[in-house]
């Protein structure tokens, strides 16, 4: 009986040690929450007002999922699916989408061929400590003029 205790609590132990080890290999993630995309949302917005434009607005989550949307009065229709192109692009690939407006007007146009990838400026990648966890889209004016309002938005995150 009394062996049969001991191994009973070596088992115990042991997988005490392995549970408490996988908790340690766990990292933490940053995720972006609704209250930090409305303050995205907020100075993207501020940023297209100052600036006369109305804007479709598009945040993505940390798994590219919409999480906030918004269209200001009188913007244009075409520009709700722009903005979400934008920011899932921006999310897939892990960088602005200028990136890909700059290939194609330097004559890299196996970019689009790129399945996800749209070449205009206006999607960012939302990223704090070195991780991407969200991204905007933004249209409704200029490419440049997206790809600032975006910024706006951008510049709210913590680093």
């Amino acid at each position: 009986m009394q062996r049969y205790v001991v191994a009973v609590l070596a088992c115990l132990m042991a997988a005490f040690c392995l549970v408490a080890e996988a908790r340690a290999q766990l990292a933490d993630k940053k995720t972006l929450t609704l209250g930090e995309a409305k303050k995205i949302m907020a100075a993207a917005q501020a940023d297209a007002a100052k600036l006369n434009l109305t804007m479709a607005i598009a945040i993505l989550d940390e798994g590219g999922h919409l999480l906030l949307f918004e269209k200001m009065d009188d913007t244009q229709t075409g520009s709700v699916n722009v903005a979400i192109g934008k920011a899932r692009s921006a999310f897939l690939f892990k960088r602005p989408t200028k990136v890909f407006e700059d290939a194609v007007q330097g004559g890299r146009n196996v970019i689009l061929a790129l399945d996800g990838a749209l070449p205009i400026e206006g999607g960012l990648p939302l990223i704090v400590g070195g991780k991407v966890i969200g991204a905007i889209g933004v249209s409704g004016g200029t490419a440049a003029q997206d790809g600032a309002v975006g910024a706006a938005g951008v510049a709210v995150l913590p680093k």
